[in-house]
């Protein structure tokens, strides 16, 4: 039996406050019933009834929970969820539960990190510390399915991305990007083409992905955590604690 509309809006994932002005309407009132909402709705709804959301439900907006877009100084940008069980939890790259091993991407985050900063490997794979501190992981794609890479690809979520986005953008003057591989690059640049503005104020850090697949073109050695902080202090603000 399908899920009720009462019952879809009183279990649909809510949205901070803060940040309602960012987001298309659709985003904020996240039921199928709502203005103007996308395939991908649908599909977050059919995907939660069946047990196979990644992220589940009540965490699609976790990374927004953390942080306000006035705290908000690097963004880093992520595609998709992860789609193993029990990783996903609304942060790009990091995952929550400390009994569940590290994704590859994520241990080569770790390992870039450990070199650049000089810091132990070893950490909690849950990133929400640097969230709070105001750098901003979100995913192009919000959310997929279980066992299946980019399930809600093409769906709505990378035009409401885009969008968000631009409106921070506008709230925030300056922002360290970092920009691991090429589908990080292209969402960047399709909201540069949407503010209409190059934002040479920017710090822009781009790279391969950590992927092992990718790592070895030009992450290693890329100290994206050494220059973001350089970027912060320049402007005056308190450099993250990676």
């Amino acid at each position: 039996m399908r899920m009720s509309t009462a019952k879809r809006q009183k279990n649909s994932p809510q949205m901070p406050r803060a940040w309602h002005p960012l987001w298309p309407e659709w985003c904020v009132d996240l039921t199928p019933d709502g203005r103007d909402a996308p395939p991908v709705v649908e599909k977050i709804i059919q995907a939660h009834e069946n047990g196979v959301l990644c992220p589940p439900l009540h965490q699609i907006w976790q990374v927004l929970e953390w942080t306000r877009p006035e705290e908000v100084n690097v963004v880093v940008l992520g595609q998709d969820p992860y789609h193993g069980p029990g990783q996903a939890h609304g942060v790009a790259f990091s995952v929550a539960d400390p009994s569940l091993p590290w994704p590859p991407s994520l241990r080569n985050v770790f390992k870039e990190r450990a070199s650049d900063v000089g810091c132990p490997i070893e950490r909690p794979a849950d990133l929400g510390d640097w969230v709070r501190q105001g750098v901003l992981l979100l995913n192009a794609v919000l959310t997929t399915e279980k066992g299946q890479a980019g399930a809600h690809q093409k769906l709505g979520w990378e035009e409401a991305v885009t969008e968000a986005l631009c409106a921070l953008c506008r709230e925030r003057p300056r922002l360290v990007w970092v920009l691991w591989g090429k589908p990080a690059q292209m969402l960047h640049g399709r909201v540069l083409d949407r503010l209409g503005q190059e934002r040479t104020g920017d710090l822009c850090i781009r790279s391969p992905h950590p992927s092992p697949l990718a790592a070895y073109r030009g992450f290693w050695g890329s100290r994206p955590f050494t220059k973001a902080n350089e970027a912060l202090v320049a402007w005056g603000q308190t450099p993250i604690v990676w």
